[in-house]
């Protein structure tokens, strides 16, 4: 599936994730990633617009609804000290989903659910009886995952999934994670301001700014031929190799965004055209969608400056 080049219309955040495919969203602190995983997972309620998965709009849902839509989506969030509770073993924070929902009835039904997703996500079945301070962030992180897998959903919002964890760790997390995608055909919705993270983990990747689309398109196309200056800038700030300077000053309020393009602020390429109108997310080439009303000559100018 391809991305619809139509897909925004007044500047609202359209995008879809084909099912068993990883859909990156990056951008700074304050360009929208966690509302829109907010939005995605219930917490936030969208304004205008449909949260549709699985063929249905989550956004319409009543309480009985939006209940059973909790085995469909679960969450892996940044922080595994916090997300754990500390009073409770391992093994009754992995259950405690499938009491509450009630599947795998009966102790050993679900004895052995919890020790089948210990394994899953590389830990011992000695694991389900230590607490969350017992562990290290690896491993809280792996019985996070465990515990998002317990319902078996469909997708995961993975929200800085690793940027918690030392970075000797963090490999073997996404190493996992994406060996649990291949094994059990999972979904990801993966939020990131690191562009290595979304280089090894997306299939797509959309570029925010100030809760807007600057640039979307394949991983490779992004990562090998961004566009839009703020991508170039994220790519920049990751490797001393880019063409691009990094992104200089401050992310403007999105209460106030500013007028015309809402980067031109930061741009070092904008112009009369970018303060007073606002670029459209056009189709560049299959499968690449820029908000810029200078994409096709932008790599050109950045390259020769």
């Amino acid at each position: 599936e391809q991305i619809n080049p139509g897909n925004t219309v007044k500047g609202k955040l359209v995008f879809d994730v084909p099912a068993g495919t990883t859909f990156g969203l990056v951008g700074e602190s304050g360009s929208g990633k966690t509302t829109t995983a907010k939005m995605v997972m219930g917490a936030d309620e969208p304004t205008s617009g449909e949260i549709v998965i699985d063929g249905r709009d989550i956004a319409r849902h009543d309480k009985t609804e939006r209940f059973a839509f909790r085995r469909l989506l679960q969450p892996v969030l940044q922080d595994p000290y916090s997300a754990l509770s500390p009073r409770m073993r391992v093994d009754r924070i992995i259950d405690e989903p499938l009491r509450i929902h009630r599947v795998y009835p009966g102790k050993k039904a679900r004895a052995a659910r919890v020790a089948y997703l210990l394994d899953a996500v590389g830990l011992p079945p000695s694991a389900a009886q230590r607490y969350p301070n017992e562990m290290s962030g690896g491993q809280r992180q792996r019985v996070a995952i465990a515990r998002a897998l317990a319902l078996e959903p469909r997708l995961l919002v993975l929200d800085e999934p690793v940027s918690a964890l030392d970075v000797s760790i963090q490999a073997q997390i996404l190493n996992l994670l994406r060996d649990l995608q291949d094994r059990l055909g999972l979904t990801y919705l993966l939020i990131s301001h690191d562009l290595a993270v979304i280089g090894f983990m997306s299939t797509q990747v959309g570029v925010l700014y100030l809760g807007r689309f600057v640039e979307v398109g394949s991983k490779e196309t992004i990562l090998s031929d961004a566009r839009h200056p703020y991508s170039l800038a994220l790519i920049a700030s990751a490797s001393s190799d880019a063409n691009a300077p990094p992104v200089s000053g401050e992310i403007p309020s999105p209460l106030s965004p500013p007028s015309g393009c809402v980067f031109h602020t930061r741009c070092p390429s904008a112009r009369d055209r970018c303060r007073q109108e606002i670029p459209p997310l056009r189709q560049l080439k299959p499968n690449h969608l820029v908000a810029c009303h200078f994409a096709e000559t932008i790599r050109l100018e950045t390259k020769n400056a």
